[in-house]
């Protein structure tokens, strides 16, 4: 069985869709309506940007989103998914890839979940941090002991754990894991606590126009970041993609389960390779590819 993996923030890169953009019509037309739906020229920061032009929230999940979709609708008939899912942000590009949502649709929530999350930032001094080499058990066991707050944030794969909160919360918890025995304690450079409860008011913000979107049931299941587990009703996906901005993503619980299920064939459909990294951590021998037109 084939799963089509979509990846999230971080993965983005200056020229990023460009090659799409020259090589399908398929793609030029739904980046240039991209430019449309948005009111800015984000291929001009994807193609010609700097590395900080990519950097700006506003900027860096709308083209994620768009690389990862329109090179999955450019394959056309080739597009053939058993199951899908998306790592935090790539929940959205997954959603509009097996058909969930429509691109416009798609779009319009991404940019509305990257200003929301932007203010959310601004409110408070927050960020997030990578712990390596440590049961994750142990992780949330440290952090609960913290009286501030900080909370795990990303299960990406067996002993690699991203926690997010505020920032001397961060900074704390860092400290306690080291001395617990924590391999690394690696802070992000992000600019504020993603998937904490720091989020809430980009949630309250983004579940107002998520319940006001068109869902449809899909060509296939997705596997959902709040719980790890297959989901196929449009109602329980609008629920869980509300509670995601607050919740942690549970990547690790979603690439057993999807392998459990029968997957042998991960297809990363977007910038990077990290995730193919990530499922090569908890089966060696699954077969991993990009993505590609």
């Amino acid at each position: 069985m084939r799963a089509y993996v979509f990846p999230g923030q971080g993965a983005q890169y200056v020229g990023m869709g460009k090659d799409l953009f020259d090589k399908s019509a398929k793609a030029k037309e739904l980046f240039l309506k991209a430019n449309t739906i948005l009111k800015f020229k984000i291929t001009d920061l994807m193609f010609d940007g700097t590395d900080e032009d990519l950097r700006q929230t506003k900027v860096t999940q709308p083209a994620i989103f768009l690389h990862s979709v329109i090179l999955a609708i450019a394959m056309g008939d080739e597009f053939k998914p058993d199951m899908v899912a998306g790592h935090s942000l790539g929940e959205f590009s997954a959603l509009v890839a097996n058909k969930t949502l429509s691109f416009d649709d798609g779009l319009k929530l991404v940019y509305k979940r990257a200003m929301a999350m932007q203010q959310a930032c601004e409110l408070h001094p927050s960020t997030m941090a990578a712990i390596l080499g440590l049961d994750d058990k142990e992780v949330e066991n440290i952090c609960a002991s913290i009286n501030e707050i900080v909370v795990p944030a990303n299960y990406n794969s067996p002993g690699q754990l991203v926690i997010s909160g505020s920032e001397a919360g961060i900074a704390l918890a860092c400290e306690k894991l080291l001395a617990a025995g924590a391999k690394r304690a690696l802070p992000l450079k992000v600019g504020g606590a993603f998937h904490s409860p720091l989020m809430e008011p980009a949630r309250v913000e983004l579940a107002e126009a998520i319940n006001t979107t068109k869902f449809s049931k899909g060509m296939c299941p997705i596997y959902q970041n709040v719980t790890g587990q297959s989901v196929t009703d449009p109602e329980i996906i609008k629920t869980n993609l509300i509670a995601q901005l607050t919740s942690p993503v549970r990547w690790t619980h979603i690439m057993n389960n999807m392998v459990a299920n029968g997957a042998r064939t991960i297809i990363e459909v977007g910038p990077g390779t990290v995730l193919q990294g990530l499922f090569k951590k908890v089966d060696r021998n699954i077969i991993t590819m990009s993505a590609a037109i």
